[in-house]
């Protein structure tokens, strides 16, 4: 009896196992299931016809659960057909004893499908916008899938899990600009679909190791994180042309190679329009080649910035609906070879940006208001953050430092290009080796300048290059400037500088000032407003003269004597006569040049020695935007005498005139009677009176030519007589 029951179990064990391999392999065939499969698949979509040949059940081992598989079936959805592989449908087991078995799980594996298909099919799907991008941005590509549908009591639908693979995809972006052989593999249900391991190119951009997540709950959303890596090359801009075509600096990129590490989410509505979004990537700027089509001009920079290279900088990019922002923190050049360290944050607002560098300096740099020098190749630092809204500046700080030179600005506030207002302007420099500036500057309710030295020796030309410019024309305030020391052109000194006035449009409409020179000489200004013919009055005395007259380049050489200018200012327009009494004429390259040309080897030779003497030069010019008109140069001495006239401008200067030795002078005027008006002779007799010169010519390229005359004008001789007189 026990080797019967031992028998029976082990026979039983061996039928149980038969069927366990068999249904875990190629299942028993059934077609008791056929019509059953297909009506519960169809009455769930009425789109969908579904035809099967065969039905087997098989049993999932790894769900300790018995599913119907049917292979190759035929299924049409909307007239599109599917390539469907396998349906597997995962039956409750006690269920099957009833008429109406349970489905727990319905399996579908499909066969590649290409893209075209997949389009076909998307006809149908909602919502629209979606249907949109599948059949109007997606081309090229396969995908391979794997469909779960979970179904509760009564075969109600509850989920589903969508698997597969998506390759060789091209998505076209914006401006017909496509990502290419995209691939990654997917996992979706009705409330999520992720994305892994996406890989592609864009614009010969690489796109790695991507995770991609649609959060399909009542607030729709997309994250992302991916590497990418840009290797862009001067042949490569045709290709990137119509995506940066907003980009006005794109065009200078040569070489740009960055690796990111990238992360995005972006919130859609219902209707999967975009609500909100960020961006931010981080990674290594590895080397940047910039070069600019037209050089950039610096003020301050000893030479024009051609082209800047980055390498080696840490790149952070953030970007939302509100804020986009750029932080840079590496190296940069100007010359390819020798680096220096830099920071920049660059931060955009909707109506406003924020811009903050901090940056090493070994160029030469040229302050000539402040007529200070950094020598190149010595290290300065230089940080500034600034702010721009609309047509509004402001520098919140900008601070320059080297050795012990230092530059701080602190609320500098500029409108539409005009300065309005300075917190504080401390100016701090040296002058090889000896201070030469320091000095704070305030401009708020009035207009305070204070300190112990200001170097003012290129003052007078930079004040009239820039005649045409006023960046404080918005400026009406009053003006306190207390010195204790200028440093004046040609390196004369000028103590206890005190000036009040008032500036209105940018301009001094009133003054009073001044200034000790030393040794008993002094400096007055004063300038007085008429309201009644709008017109400004401005005197100037001076002890010395020289340091007033550097800007003009014929008065090159004129030492000692003591000068009284007067102005009548006019907008844009000004006449104005010059004094200068008991002067010297010491090494001056025209005069002599002159001299020597006229023959007059002994007055050249006076001119590059001890000087030549002058009693009194008068001068009436007038002096437009456009040119300074001479109308007369008068210049009286006991060596020689010249009267002349022309024009100066910012490309040439034009002076005609005539020369006498004092010597012929006085023998001409000896002859001529003293009776009624003056008789010029016709003929004198004594040979040579003067020479007639012209001076012409660019700066620095100025020609002289003479012409002996024999007979002076009246108006000379009228001048020199007049003078004697006096």
């Amino acid at each position: 009896m026990k080797k019967i029951f031992f028998s029976s179990i082990i026979i039983f064990l061996i039928i149980l196992s038969l069927l366990c391999i068999t249904l875990l392999t190629s299942g028993i065939k059934t077609d008791k299931f056929d019509s059953f499969l297909t009506s519960k698949i169809n009455d769930h979509n009425k789109h969908l016809d579904l035809n099967i040949n065969s039905i087997r059940f098989k049993l999932d081992y790894k769900e300790l659960s018995l599913f119907l598989e049917t292979s190759d079936p035929q299924i049409t959805y909307r007239n599109t057909s599917i390539p469907a592989k396998k349906i597997k449908v995962y039956v409750d087991f006690l269920s099957l004893l009833s008429s109406s078995p349970d489905i727990k799980k319905i399996n579908l594996i499909f066969n590649e499908l290409k893209i075209d298909q997949f389009k076909n099919l998307a006809k149908t799907l909602k919502p629209s916008n979606f249907k949109s991008i599948v059949h109007n941005k997606i081309s090229k590509g396969t995908i391979t899938l794997s469909l779960e549908i979970f179904l509760g009591k009564e075969n109600i639908f509850e989920n589903f899990i969508a698997r597969g693979d998506i390759k060789g995809l091209t998505l076209n972006t914006i401006n017909k600009i496509n990502l290419e052989n995209l691939n990654f593999n997917f996992f979706a249900d009705k409330s999520d679909v992720l994305l892994k391991e996406i890989t592609g190119n864009i614009l010969g951009t690489e796109i790695k190791d991507g995770d991609l997540r649609v959060n399909l709950s009542n607030i729709i959303s997309v994250d992302s994180n991916f590497l990418s890596k840009i290797n862009f090359k001067k042949g490569d801009k045709n290709r990137y042309k119509e995506f940066f075509k907003n980009i006005n600096f794109f065009e200078n990129i040569e070489i740009f190679k960055v690796d990111l590490n990238n992360n995005f989410s972006i919130k859609f509505d219902q209707t999967y329009k975009v609500k909100d979004f960020s961006f931010k990537s981080n990674g290594l700027l590895q080397n940047a080649h910039i070069k600019f089509e037209q050089p950039i001009k610096n003020f301050a920079l000893d030479k024009n910035i051609d082209f800047i290279n980055l390498k080696n900088s840490r790149v952070l990019i953030n970007l939302d609906k509100k804020l986009k922002s750029i932080n840079l923190d590496g190296l940069y050049s100007f010359d390819s070879k020798d680096y220096l360290e830099f920071k920049m944050t660059n931060e955009y607002l909707k109506n406003s940006f924020a811009l903050d560098i901090q940056a090493d300096l070994k160029e030469k740099i040229n302050l000539k208001i402040l007529n200070y020098t950094k020598k190149k190749n010595t290290k300065a630092n230089l940080s500034f953050n600034l702010t721009k809204k609309k047509n509004d500046l402001r520098i919140k700080e900008l601070n320059f430092s080297h050795d012990d030179t230092q530059i701080l600005i602190n609320g500098l506030i500029i409108s539409n290009g005009n300065i309005t207002s300075i917190d504080k302007l401390k100016v701090k420099t040296y002058l090889e080796g000896k201070n030469n500036n320091d000095f704070t500057l305030i401009l708020k309710d009035k207009i305070l300048i204070n300190g112990t030295k200001a170097d003012a020796s290129n003052l007078p030309k930079i004040l009239s290059e820039n005649s045409q410019t006023n960046n404080l024309k918005k400026i009406n305030k009053n003006i306190d400037i207390n010195i204790k020391n200028i440093i004046a052109p040609l390196s004369e000194n000028l103590k206890n500088f005190k000036l009040l006035g008032f500036i209105e449009n940018g301009k001094f409409s009133s003054i009073t000032s001044k200034g000790d020179f030393g040794n008993n000489k002094h400096l007055d200004i004063t300038m007085k407003n008429n309201k009644k013919d709008n017109k400004k009055y401005l005197e100037i005395y001076s002890d010395l003269t020289s340091p007033l007259l550097t800007n003009y380049s014929f008065f090159k050489g004129l030492s000692g004597g003591n000068l009284l200018y007067t102005s009548i200012l006019e907008e844009n327009y000004s006449t104005s006569k010059l004094k200068i009494e008991n002067f010297k004429v010491v090494n001056a390259p025209g005069v002599i040049k002159l001299l020597s040309l006229a023959d007059l080897g002994g007055l050249a030779d006076l001119a590059e020695g001890e000087g030549i003497t002058f009693d009194v030069l008068e001068i009436n010019m007038e002096k437009s935007q456009e040119e300074l008109k001479l109308n007369e140069i008068l210049a009286l001495g006991p060596s020689m005498s010249v009267l002349m006239e022309g024009y100066q401008n910012s490309n040439i200067t034009s002076l005609r005139g005539t020369l006498v030795p004092a010597k012929t002078l006085n023998k001409f005027i000896a002859k001529i009677p003293l009776i009624g008006d003056i008789v010029i002779p016709k003929e004198i007799g004594e040979g040579l009176f003067g020479i007639s010169f012209k001076m012409k010519g660019p700066p620095g390229q100025i020609k002289t030519s003479i012409n002996p005359i024999k007979t002076l004008t009246p108006r000379f001789i009228q001048k020199v007589i007049e003078k004697n007189k006096n």
